[in-house]
């Protein structure tokens, strides 16, 4: 099952961060990546001049790089992220 790259994606990332303990922030900002990491402070930073594909991908790419407790999660958001390791990340370690 593919992804979608849809205003309702974003959203459900999001709501994924959101039981991560993660705060998701748009901003203007110098990011190399399109994104920053308060890694102390479990905030994502995501330059907000992205449309929402670029911010579905930042927020993909933060996602495979940090540590996921999946017992934070429910059991959608689980589901969510078992879908994304299978279709999403393992792609993107076969580039």
């Amino acid at each position: 099952m593919g992804f979608k790259f849809t205003r309702h994606f974003l959203k459900k990332l999001e709501d994924l961060f959101a039981e991560l303990d993660y705060t998701v922030r748009y901003e203007k900002g110098n990011f190399q990546s399109g994104y920053c990491i308060v890694e102390n402070r479990r905030i994502a930073i995501i330059n907000k001049f992205y449309d929402t594909e670029g911010r579905i991908n930042v927020l993909l790419d933060i996602l495979a790089t940090i540590d996921v407790d999946q017992d934070k999660l429910s059991e959608k958001m689980q589901d969510l992220y078992q879908e994304l390791r299978k279709n999403y990340f393992a792609t993107q370690e076969e580039e």
